[in-house]
């Protein structure tokens, strides 16, 4: 399984917030832009706190494994594998989201003055940063559940 790179996450960031951004400029030509869910930021951070709590949860059980703690329960592979998946895939969905209302939200800097577009910045703003943050926790919860480097696979590389 691959890590999550930092450029790629950028990248697709910046891709949807271009695009968001035309495509707001464009869709104001022809018509109202449609708003920003008061509910986007919401779900983004509800998503970044599950992940941040599943992360806390394996290390936590992996931790108590490790000191060999009696009734320690141990963390099946494929359900560590799974959660890195979820991460993954959540992190990948956010840097598009956060992206995508990141360009609304710069389209609206421009009528800051009109209530109703100010509070839908706001939005916007708070789903940048609640992007962020799934795109953090899943990088935290990939580090909690990455298997340490086994010496004889570098060896035999050399």
């Amino acid at each position: 399984m691959k890590q999550l790179r930092v450029g790629v996450l950028a990248g697709l960031f910046a891709v949807a917030g271009v695009l968001s951004w035309g495509g707001a400029r464009l869709w104001e030509a022809f018509g109202t832009l449609p708003s920003v869910p008061l509910a986007a930021p919401v779900v983004l951070a509800v998503i970044a706190v599950i992940l941040t709590a599943t992360a806390l949860s394996i290390r936590a059980r992996l931790r108590a494994q490790r000191e060999r703690r009696p009734g320690a329960k141990g963390v099946e592979p494929l359900m560590a594998a799974r959660a890195v998946v979820f991460g993954q895939a959540s992190a990948l969905v956010a840097a598009l989201v956060a992206g995508m209302y990141g360009g609304a939200g710069v389209y609206l800097l421009g009528s800051l003055e009109i209530p109703a577009r100010r509070d839908q910045a706001i939005y916007a703003g708070f789903s940048v940063l609640a992007g962020i943050g799934v795109i953090a926790a899943a990088f935290f919860l990939e580090r909690v559940c990455k298997l340490p480097e086994d010496d004889d696979e570098d060896a035999a590389r050399a």
